[in-house]
């Protein structure tokens, strides 16, 4: 079965609050066609979960400034200023998680389990005493998986079905948020006819996607940013 949609009708399906997770490491992988149309259909009180806010002006970052985002779950903003100022005013809530636990709380929920051990982080900030658990003499941190429902994905190429190829860094978080998502939106400048792809290329199977948005052409967002440093 054919899973192509236009991307209005994809974006459409997430209602306000949704919890989102967002494919991309930096730049890479970022699905930024599909975040403009979540930003000009105006869903709020979303939950984002990305591994970084993007950089302000930029990639999420947009939807945090337009007011849309409740919570961000994430391992870091430091390169958004805008981000960090909306934390330090209240207006944001953000979690943080170390990159690895961030990847493995997505992993852990597409597996079907609820959660982990790990010595990670043990007398950190981001600890709770109550998250703190003793087992065979040592002392460990439970983390518990993370799911979501709906995840927005960017794909170097997919297929009808739904069978996709990353490139690059946005193999990082890509496959996993597949797997931990409800429903599964992604977007591609390479649209296949199924079997164009061998199955030992294909990165996520069209088992774990439910919509795919072809693109004409990639806007200017997709390239490398250029930073300006003055001297």
């Amino acid at each position: 079965m054919k899973k192509n949609q236009t991307i209005e009708q994809a974006i459409a399906a997430i209602p306000s609050g949704a919890r989102v997770m967002i494919g991309g490491f930096g730049n890479p992988g970022t699905p930024f066609s599909l975040i403009h149309e979540l930003l000009r259909q105006g869903q709020t009180g979303l939950t984002l979960i990305k591994n970084d806010a993007n950089e302000a002006g930029h990639g999420i970052s947009k939807l945090i400034e337009n007011g849309q985002v409740s919570r961000l779950i994430t391992t870091h903003i430091g390169l958004n200023k805008r981000a960090i100022d909306l934390m330090n005013q209240g207006q944001l809530d953000i979690e943080f998680h170390p990159q690895g636990i961030l990847a493995e709380k997505i992993r852990t929920a597409g597996a079907g389990s609820f959660g982990f051990l790990t010595d990670i982080g043990l007398d950190s900030e981001i600890t709770r005493p109550e998250d703190l658990l003793d087992w065979q003499g040592q002392t460990y941190k439970v983390e518990m998986a993370l799911s979501a429902d709906f995840a927005l994905l960017h794909a170097a190429e997919a297929d009808w079905l739904g069978n996709l190829v990353y490139r690059g860094s946005a193999i990082n978080f890509s496959p996993l948020m597949a797997m931990a998502a409800d429903h599964v939106i992604v977007e591609t400048p390479s649209l296949a006819a199924p079997g164009h792809f061998r199955p030992e290329h294909i990165h996520t199977p069209g088992a774990f996607v439910d919509s795919v948005v072809s693109l004409a052409q990639l806007t200017s967002d997709y390239g490398i940013i250029d930073h300006h440093v003055r001297r």
